[in-house]
């Protein structure tokens, strides 16, 4: 595999008042174009080939990466972390699909997962998003503030557990009405 070293665009201020300073340290900033082989590289390393096979990745191909909404977190000029956020719909509710998110080894069970996924969230709530969706682990992702989507409320494009299947308010009565297949919106 690949490593990239690139640097970082001006680092983001986003606040995540619970991430041990280690991670405090390093440097955070949206994704650009030209950080997309470098991301794409730390996330196959991370997950390898058959995260092409997922559900979820169905929801990413063609779809509309928020880079506005997708975090890099940089020790220096190497890239350690990074999480994307895509628009969908969830039948004709507009809402982000958070994923994936992959962290470099040694900086695995540090908190910087948990960081960036908190980041991550504070983007899509400032930019007005009404919810959050993923699929993803329970255990990890309830501290978070994500809850199991009740059954029948977000049908994904394939097979997945449905207790995998979590979203995230981010706007009261967020999941009001809320209700379909999860799509990738059409062009406009």
């Amino acid at each position: 595999m690949t490593a990239f070293s690139i640097a970082p665009s001006e680092p983001v201020v986003v606040p995540d008042p619970a991430a041990p300073e280690a991670v405090s340290a390093l440097a955070f900033a949206l994704e650009r174009p030209q950080d997309g082989p470098a991301v794409d590289d730390l996330i196959d390393r991370a997950f390898g080939p058959g995260r092409y096979a997922k559900t979820a990745e169905r929801l990413r191909e063609g779809g509309l990466l928020l880079r506005g909404m997708s975090i890099c977190a940089w020790e220096g000029e190497r890239l350690v972390g990074a999480v994307r956020q895509w628009r969908v719909l969830i039948g004709e509710t507009s809402a982000v699909f958070l994923g994936p998110f992959a962290v470099a080894h040694d900086w695995r069970n540090r908190g910087l997962g948990r960081s960036l996924i908190r980041r991550a969230g504070v983007l899509a709530d400032a930019a007005g998003e009404r919810l959050t969706l993923l699929v993803g682990d329970q255990a990890y992702f309830v501290p978070l503030g994500y809850e199991p989507v009740p059954p029948g409320r977000a049908a994904l494009p394939g097979p997945v557990d449905p207790r995998r299947v979590l979203w995230r308010a981010g706007a009261e009565a967020a999941f009001e009405g809320v209700s379909g297949a999860v799509r990738i919106p059409p062009e406009r």
